[in-house]
């Protein structure tokens, strides 16, 4: 009986764990960018298409876009997956913080999408 109770207690704490650091939703830069302020300094998980000519390697820094917003995208204390380039999708997860009047994404995670998943087959 010890056992059977020790046990549903491991599983409720187990579950309430699960559910207290249970993710956030990946959110667009649109979204982002409706409410930058609600979001600042929080941990969160953005999708985004790279800005074409964006990337600078010298300063590890992009831009992402949505349908109407922009957003920089700080890579310094990233991992990356390789394959960032000019108008991938990128999946990136980190902390908006505001520098200088800006908002700025400090991405810890990134991850880029596969372009084979959306180029068309070619005929040979």
């Amino acid at each position: 009986m010890r056992l059977l109770i020790i046990g549903a207690v491991l599983t409720i704490a187990l579950a309430a764990t699960l559910l207290l650091e249970a993710p956030e939703a990946t959110r667009t830069i649109d979204e982002v960018m409706e409410d930058p302020e609600g979001l600042e300094g929080r941990q969160i998980a953005i999708r985004g298409e790279v800005l074409d000519g964006s990337i600078d390697n010298d300063q590890l820094l992009f831009v992402v876009h949505g349908e109407s917003a922009e957003l920089v995208i700080d890579f310094t204390q990233a991992q990356t997956t390789g394959g960032l380039e000019d108008n991938r999708t990128i999946y990136a997860e980190g902390i908006l913080v505001e520098i200088g009047g800006e908002w700025v994404f400090e991405a810890e995670v990134i991850k880029t999408s596969c372009p084979s998943k959306y180029e068309e087959a070619t005929e040979e």
